[in-house]
């Protein structure tokens, strides 16, 4: 629940809190048709809101190989999402094992979590019911670490009680307009992340045999996706909602030295999927409208009448 104190923020940030509520202006990241189509749906502009976190990826976990003891390099077996079991050194960060990368993904979750928790925080504030066109960025920080942001625009329905969380949203202006219109309501941002790692096993790997698959890059980046659109899914459960709207769905993959084998390379590919958490807030289903009914009249005279004035039109 955000706190509308601003006990949680920096104390830069409620002092510019506070120049903003005493100064009866706001400002904006919103383009003209953004804030016009913000407008159409009752919402109207509060200020812009700012959440920003710095962290240290201390641990980040994946030290070992991932073919080693924790996978299937030395007979581990595995399950398909299918039910099949084989052997693979594929490791994912949602398995949570001692080599894969889970702790580097809870600190990147958690960093990020922490800027939108402030940027709803400053919502709050301000009298705000949420947050739209949100915008995430990661960039390093020039002491060292990285610099986590949130940064969009607090939105009000005037009248409307507050909500105990205010809602934030990735979506621009004008699609936050037409999922108002189809009877949707933003819950949050979703975010599900994953990284998964792969001994290079020259048994399904040999680049030798041709034009084939090669089936162990291909269960790299199959594995990651479905953990992360597992730990979206979670995210998405966690804010109460019934469905997600995805806008970024990004598949970064890269390679390391082995720490177990000399020579050797590990896979390492890293998924970021992010979204717009949505509940309804009535049906979405369009109210059809009765059908027209002709009447004809049974008085002689309305019908004459009524010729007479259609011979007349030019």
């Amino acid at each position: 629940m955000s706190d509308s104190t601003g006990a949680g923020l920096p104390p830069h940030a409620r002092s510019r809190l506070a120049e903003i509520r005493s100064s009866g202006t706001w400002g904006s990241a919103l383009t003209a048709d953004e804030f016009a189509a913000v407008r159409s749906t009752g919402f109207e502009p509060v200020g812009q809101v700012l959440g920003a976190a710095v962290y240290n990826l201390g641990y980040r976990g994946g030290y070992g190989c991932p073919g080693g003891w924790g996978g299937g390099f030395f007979g581990g077996t595995f399950t398909t999402v299918s039910g099949d079991s084989w052997n693979t050194p594929t490791q994912t960060s949602g398995t949570g094992g001692w080599t894969s990368f889970g702790g580097q993904v809870q600190a990147l979750y958690a960093a990020r979590q922490a800027a939108i928790g402030r940027m709803t925080e400053e919502c709050a504030i301000l009298g705000g019911h949420g947050v739209v066109a949100v915008t995430l960025s990661i960039g390093a920080f020039p002491a060292g670490g990285l610099e986590f942001k949130a940064i969009g625009t607090a939105v009000r329905a005037p009248g409307a009680p507050p909500l105990r969380q205010p809602f934030s949203s990735d979506l621009t202006g004008q699609d936050f307009a037409k999922l108002m219109l189809a009877g949707w309501m933003p819950a949050g941002l979703a975010i599900g992340l994953s990284i998964g790692a792969r001994h290079d096993d020259w048994s399904e790997t040999y680049w030798g045999a041709g034009n084939a698959e090669v089936t162990g890059y291909t269960e790299l980046v199959n594995a990651t996706r479905h953990d992360a659109r597992l730990q979206l899914a979670a995210d998405v459960a966690r804010l109460g909602a019934t469905g997600v709207v995805v806008s970024v769905n990004q598949m970064r993959v890269h390679e390391r030295e082995c720490p177990a084998q000399d020579g050797r390379r590990d896979h390492i590919a890293e998924a970021t999927t992010i979204g717009t958490a949505i509940v309804p807030f009535r049906s979405s289903r369009a109210t059809r409208l009765p059908a027209s009914l002709a009447i004809l009249s049974l008085d002689p005279q309305r019908r004459q009448a009524a010729r007479t004035q259609l011979d007349r039109q030019p």
